[in-house]
């Protein structure tokens, strides 16, 4: 890959948000009873579910088969994630932040679907009795490395700036 290196520097980060992840998901299931909110703020609690599903449980009553459905969608987004950040080179912070955020929330939340059947959600935020689906911190770094790719993508592209 040359003198420079890949993003695969950022491996780190994919393993420092998987073990925080496992931690925060063992941690709630130990402390937590299931479905019942424990209030910390006026719009955050904290409430122990599970979720057979996709995002926002999309598909959670499809009967099972959606376990290993998505479990080997997120098998194929992490091989082809791993690969991107070989590919890419170091010094693209952003972009190589971004794939290690987004990879090691997909590991995250692979593990709980594999070994438990279901990922462990415990985080709801809510105001004025409406609710945003419940999620974990695998979600949160996936959400945050999507957005690094699309700041990278719009901001820090070098097709975007030989196009100009």
């Amino acid at each position: 890959m040359g003198k420079a290196g890949t993003a695969l520097t950022w491996l780190w980060l994919v393993v420092l948000v998987v073990a925080l992840d496992l931690f925060t998901k063992h941690q709630a299931s130990t402390l937590l009873s299931y479905g019942v909110p424990h209030p910390l703020l006026p719009v955050f609690d904290l409430t122990l579910l599970h979720n057979t599903g996709a995002a926002f449980s999309f598909l959670a009553q499809a009967g099972g088969w959606q376990r290993w459905f998505f479990a080997l969608i997120a098998v194929v987004v992490s091989t082809v994630l791993l690969l991107w950040m070989a590919r890419t080179p170091r010094d693209k912070y952003w972009l190589g932040a971004g794939l290690a955020l987004v990879l090691g929330g997909a590991l995250g939340n692979l593990y709980d679907r594999v070994v438990q059947g279901y990922v462990i959600d415990f985080i709801s935020l809510h105001y004025n009795g409406y609710y945003f689906p419940a999620f974990n911190l695998a979600d949160s770094a996936i959400t945050i490395g999507a957005g690094m790719l699309i700041i990278d993508m719009l901001w820090f592209s070098d097709s975007r700036h030989k196009s100009k």
